[in-house]
């Protein structure tokens, strides 16, 4: 069994890495012998006799390639884990660990089982129009591709914008969540409230979020510390009224964004002092 959803990994970039290379290893080159949607768009789509061709991820996105034996244009089943959702991987016949009723997607091989639960996004579309699902993407920071400068140059486009918005808009660099973005602030000793033209080294910031994502892809744990005891794991992130590692000073917590679209952030007001 190998069970990608219930690892208590947030769906940051990293983790849906991982995701993506799990079911890569399991059902990679296999033909489908069972497809199930469960969304109404697709729910009459037919898959089986397509073969995985490839599963890889863009940013917080997965993409399922699949080709079909009779020749018709490949399609991408695109998937979005947002908040709730996860993928499993069972053996057939395996009892699944999360109820029937919030499965979107599943795809029998041989010898796997992947479910797609409580996906936020699950969508078929033509592989060769994906750039209309994951095109406005910035560069990833776990892809081959990664593009630093590129990053750099996107988050700059609007200097009076705070960091920790700029730092989760998947436009400007994509695979940063609420957790990699407080931990990030935090080990820069930047305030999130800080406008990014008033970053002292915007470059070392993204630097470091490369980083931590490179550092945390293959582990069981997401750790910023170095620590992977439970409650150790990190500076500053879900610590809210708890005192710094570092100073002791009390650790706050704000929702930052636009209204109906906030997001939580923690910082040390000591060790990020405001400017």
């Amino acid at each position: 069994l190998a069970d990608l959803g219930e690892t208590g990994r947030m769906p940051e970039g990293d983790t849906v890495w991982l995701t993506a290379r799990r079911l890569q290893r399991a059902t990679g080159g296999d033909v489908l012998t069972g497809c199930d949607v469960r969304v109404p768009a697709h729910a009459t789509a037919d898959l089986v006799g397509w073969t995985v061709l490839e599963v890889v991820s863009r940013g917080k996105h997965l993409l399922h390639r699949l080709r079909d034996p009779a020749g018709s244009a490949p399609l991408t089943l695109h998937t979005h884990l947002k908040m709730e959702g996860s993928w499993h991987l069972y053996r057939p016949g395996g009892r699944w660990r999360r109820p029937a009723h919030e499965a979107r997607v599943v795809l029998s091989t041989a010898e796997w089982q992947a479910v797609g639960f409580a996906l936020g996004i699950c969508e078929l579309v033509r592989t060769a129009d994906e750039d209309a699902v994951v095109g406005h993407l910035g560069p990833d920071l776990l892809g081959d591709d990664w593009d630093a400068a590129e990053a750099v140059r996107r988050l700059r486009a609007a200097p009076d914008r705070t960091v920790a918005e700029a730092l989760l808009d998947q436009r400007n660099l994509a695979g940063i969540g609420t957790l990699y973005r407080s931990e990030t602030l935090f080990l820069r000793g930047v305030h999130p409230r800080t406008p990014v033209e008033s970053v002292p080294a915007l470059a070392d910031l993204v630097d470091t979020a490369h980083r931590l994502l490179t550092a945390n892809r293959e582990s069981p744990a997401q750790s910023t510390t170095g620590l992977t005891r439970r409650g150790q794991e990190h500076w500053v992130y879900n610590r809210a009224g708890q005192p710094c590692r570092r100073c002791r000073t009390r650790v706050e917590h704000a929702e930052i964004g636009p209204a109906g679209r906030t997001r939580g952030v923690f910082w040390c007001p000591h060790c990020q002092p405001a400017g």
